[in-house]
């Protein structure tokens, strides 16, 4: 059973940081992305970022430029650097891990509880 936990969050003002983490621990077969999703308040739940174990990112456009997502594949660690933050950032921040199962046929999902990001003066 994989466990995902994420970190990190809290109340920071508009231009602030804030960086988050999010570990996943007992895997027994590869993982192969782990992805930010993002759910604001009455909004519905985004993808924000992805990082694959071979090094490939991606963003969701209103973020580029001010998010940056990085990995520790040996320690199944993913972080997510916030900079430039807004108040539409604004949400809970939920992890998602894709990883392999026992047979390698199939792809397995794993989320986090998430972390809640407030962006206010």
């Amino acid at each position: 059973q994989v466990q995902v936990v994420e970190s990190g969050g809290g109340l920071v003002q508009p231009g602030g940081s804030l960086k988050l983490s999010c570990a996943a621990s007992g895997t027994t077969t590869p993982i192969y992305v782990m992805r930010w999703h993002r759910q604001g308040p009455g909004k519905q739940r985004e993808l924000v970022a992805s990082f694959s174990t071979a090094g490939n990112t991606r963003y969701e456009d209103s973020v580029k430029g001010r998010f940056t997502v990085s990995g520790d594949n040996a320690r199944n660690t993913m972080y997510l650097q916030m900079n430039s933050l807004k108040p539409e950032d604004t949400a809970v921040y939920l992890c998602e891990v894709i990883y392999a199962s026992e047979s390698g046929t199939d792809y397995l999902t794993a989320w986090g509880q998430g972390t809640q990001v407030t962006v206010s003066s």
